[in-house]
């Protein structure tokens, strides 16, 4: 998770007040609807005025044709196969700047063109009866804050999220290449962005940020510290449901750490040395594990259905930008397209991809038997004559793993992502389930390999709870310091240009809009949330897995991420570019894995509580008898899980009956339509 500290130079807190400076936006008539202003508007070839929503930079030598080209395929009509979209060349004030990229295009489109492209990508919004449904345009007037010509409606956020959409879905119709680029070739169907961006014909596409808005979610968001709630909604509203989903999950996770906290903190103080009364914190493991996920799958279904995206039908995927293979038919789409053969696919994966993962664990074994080795020299040069400095020197094994941990865990992850880009998935879901498995289960076993092996092999609970404290705590400084001042530092060596141009203009009142698009261009591109659930996948494995060991190991992750709430809102909100809303239900394939770790950590857990002396003290002459025990327990455990999973509904009861009165209703109207065809009736709509 990338986070970030307050920079501290003269000019930054200016230049921060200045950045976001595109077309304001009123207050709110309802919470979590925003809207459109119009004092900042451009105008389109044709005349037609439009606020800025998208920015489009194309490489600064991009031949004319190819500009020319693009420009009126996004104009063009929707008949025609455009987007039907406004754009307009961005001209800067101050000209005279040769090394400007002058291919730099503001793209929007009018009120009526936004509404029927919210229907056109199954946006979901509150209707006046209070349930929430699919946008038309037929029954726009049904729509709770539909007013007038519904210039209010729709938030900056979603109307750049449809821009976005409607230039994914740009299309080729009988190009044979992209004017002015004979080798960049085309073909009935292909996506235009897509190809090419994946040739660097196209730099990047950003949404532009809104300068109030901002300002207030970021005055309750971080710029204050109080023991509150996040502004969920208007995080979704202005970031998206992913990212509000992200947030929100970040919350709960250190909401539910409190009471593990709680109770993990006497044992520390007062019991720190007596492990047989740990057996009661490995149980109380056993049951917060499982219910917090349970209850984080309700909560999740609330929001989701709250913001429209619960019964949200996916969008159909298209082929990712780096999809390669021999142009053929589609069976289902009926458009041509690059096919790979699945087999092809199968072997590097199981080839090559498999044996490399397993190579990789064997070098974090190898890393791992390297440090057990550093550990009993330290251990026994400490015990042949102690001293201060051999007391200090026990720690520095641990810490220089810790470190190697990390470092090796980076490596991997660029591996896995070209290994994962070279096995050619189609579909960027795939890639991601795929590159999700690889890290995770390298990050897995680099992380906790050894903590089971001095658990389970060398039974030493002190050597394990001092090397569990040091990998959590090296970890976390770790991340501080790759997440928060190297970001930090880089942020300012590529703010160095903006930095000149902004001191310059300190004396206005407010950047001008070619400003404003400099400025944020050269912010970084928040790159996802894969890093931060990652990096909260590992925490929840550190607690669940071996904090009865260490019990301050919850209370070290609540510290932790209180901090994360308020560094990752700051980087969100002034460090990076803003991201593209993105409809989201759950938090994905990442349940799975906190569910999966969880099991993981009932058998862990079982297993620690057989080892104590007090268990042991039943079995005095059978070890065989205690395992079959300690599995038997174990099995009715995980038995008792599922049965949970089951038992507790994911779906809130109200919600379900919310979502079947409304196919209920879907269904009564498409019987009356029939009947109406069938009789002849004209139709009206409802």
């Amino acid at each position: 998770m990338y986070t970030f500290l307050p920079m501290s130079s003269d000019w930054w807190p200016d230049l921060l007040s200045y950045l976001h400076t595109a077309p304001t936006q009123k207050e709110r008539a309802t919470q979590g609807e925003g809207k459109m202003q119009k004092d900042l508007s451009l105008s389109d070839s044709d005349g037609s005025k439009f606020p800025p929503l998208v920015v489009i930079e194309l490489a600064p030598d991009t031949k004319e044709e190819a500009v020319a080209w693009l420009l009126n395929r996004i104009r063009d009509k929707q008949q025609d196969g455009g987007a039907e979209l406004l754009v307009e060349q961005l001209t800067p004030e101050d000209q005279g700047t040769e090394k400007d990229n002058p291919n730099v295009y503001l793209v929007g489109a009018s009120r009526q063109r936004l509404l029927m492209g919210a229907e056109d990508v199954g946006l979901f919004k509150e209707f006046t009866d209070g349930t929430v449904r699919g946008f038309t345009c037929a029954n726009k007037h049904n729509f709770k804050g539909f007013q007038g010509d519904g210039d209010t409606f729709l938030s900056m956020a979603e109307c750049q999220y449809i821009i976005k959409h409607e230039l994914d879905t740009l299309r080729a119709k009988d190009e044979a290449h992209v004017p002015g680029y004979p080798k960049t070739k085309l073909y009935p169907g292909k996506s235009l962005i897509r190809r090419i961006q994946s040739k660097g014909i196209l730099v990047q596409v950003f949404p532009l940020h809104e300068k109030e808005e901002l300002k207030r979610l970021s005055f309750s968001w971080y710029k204050s510290f109080k023991m509150s709630f996040q502004p969920l909604d208007d995080i979704r509203h202005y970031f998206g449901e992913g990212m509000a989903l992200y947030f929100a999950f970040l919350e709960y996770f250190t909401l539910a750490l409190i009471p593990m906290a709680l109770i993990g903190l006497p044992y520390y103080l007062f019991d720190w040395e007596d492990y047989d009364k740990y057996t009661v914190f490995a149980g109380f493991n056993l049951v917060w594990c499982t219910v917090i996920l349970e209850l984080w799958k309700r909560l999740s279904a609330s929001l989701a259905y709250k913001w429209g995206t619960l019964s949200r039908k996916k969008a159909f995927e298209e082929p990712r930008p780096g999809f390669h293979g021999v142009l053929g038919l589609n069976p289902v789409t009926g458009r041509k397209e690059p096919l790979y053969p699945n087999f092809k696919r199968q072997l590097r994966i199981y080839l090559v991809s498999v044996p490399f993962v397993l190579l990789c664990l064997y070098m974090s074994l190898y890393v791992m038997a390297i440090y057990f080795e550093m550990e009993g020299w330290v251990l026994r040069l400490h015990d042949e004559e102690p001293t201060f400095w051999t007391g200090v020197l026990v720690f520095i094994p641990s810490i220089i793993y810790a470190v190697v941990i990390e470092v090796m865990n980076l490596i991997y992850r660029y591996a896995a992502e070209f290994l994962t880009n070279w096995e050619n998935h189609r579909l960027e879901s795939t890639f991601q389930n795929h590159l999700v498995l690889k890290v995770l289960v390298f990050n897995f076993f680099n992380c906790f390999a050894s903590l089971f092996y001095i658990a389970f092999v060398m039974q030493d609970m002190v050597l394990l709870r001092q090397s569990l404290a040091t990998l959590l705590i090296t970890s976390q400084i770790l991340n501080q310091i790759m997440e928060a001042f190297l970001p930090y530092w880089l942020q300012r060596r590529r703010n160095k240009k903006a930095q000149k141009r902004v001191i310059k203009k300190m004396g206005d009142k407010e950047l001008p809009l070619s400003d404003q698009v400099k400025l944020e261009a050269y912010m970084s591109t928040y790159l996802g949330t894969f890093d931060d659930y990652l990096e909260l996948f590992l925490l929840f494995g550190y607690v669940s897995l071996f904090s009865c060991v260490y019990p301050l190991a919850a209370v070290l992750v609540v510290l932790n991420n209180v901090t994360e709430i308020y560094s990752d809102a700051l980087k969100m909100c002034k460090v990076f570019k803003r991201p593209f809303s993105e409809p989201a239900a759950d938090i994905g394939v990442w349940q799975l894995a906190f569910e999966a770790m969880s099991v993981i950590a009932v058998v862990t857990n079982c297993a620690l509580i057989g080892m104590s002396p007090p268990i042991k003290s039943y079995f005095p002459e059978s070890e065989t008898q205690l395992i079959m025990w300690v599995v038997a327990g174990e099995h009715l455990l995980l038995a008792a899980k599922f049965i949970l999973t089951f038992v507790i509904p994911d779906i809130p009861k109200d919600i379900q009956i919310k979502l079947s009165r409304l196919e209920f209703e879907s269904l009564e109207a498409l019987k009356k339509r029939k009947m109406l065809e069938g009789s002849g009736i004209p139709k009206t709509n409802q």
